[in-house]
């Protein structure tokens, strides 16, 4: 039952980080246009691909690539499945399914204690955020047309 606790108290904390109404509802307008779908996975694989993100090493770009070495960063991993289930008309569903089912086999089921589900989850959750503010940054400052 403490496990349970743990869970839902992490589950919580992401719902709390970001709205997901509000995503919902941007998503469903992105998701329903051929264009912007086209547009946003194209932006998206420029940034990484071309090292415009703000991270020593390009770390990320290097992982991209490799797609064995994705494994062992379960961020990365996580946006690369949910860009390869971009598409026009997908549901919603489907990405948040996407995102559920990562969480569940890299950092729920992977934990054998309190301790380790908490140190997963908090680690997940700063690599995440760290990852998108990164993503976010680097297609402002280079003026995609997919951002805004």
């Amino acid at each position: 039952s403490s496990s349970l606790t743990e869970v839902t108290v992490f589950v919580k904390r992401l719902r709390r980080k970001t709205d997901l109404s509000n995503m919902a509802k941007t998503m469903r307008t992105v998701l329903n246009s051929n264009s912007k779908v086209t547009v946003l996975r194209s932006d998206l694989r420029a940034v990484i691909d071309q090292g415009f993100l703000d991270v020593p090493g390009n770390l990320f770009q290097m992982k991209f690539r490799n797609p064995e070495e994705l494994q062992n960063d379960i961020e990365l991993k996580c946006l690369n499945d949910l860009m390869s289930l971009l598409a026009p008309s997908t549901d919603i569903r489907v990405l948040l399914n996407c995102v559920s089912s990562n969480l569940q086999a890299f950092v729920m089921q992977p934990s054998r204690s309190k301790e380790e589900f908490r140190k997963l989850a908090s680690d997940f959750q700063l690599r995440w955020n760290f990852l998108l503010s990164a993503v976010s940054k680097a297609m402002t400052l280079n003026y995609t047309d997919s951002f805004g």
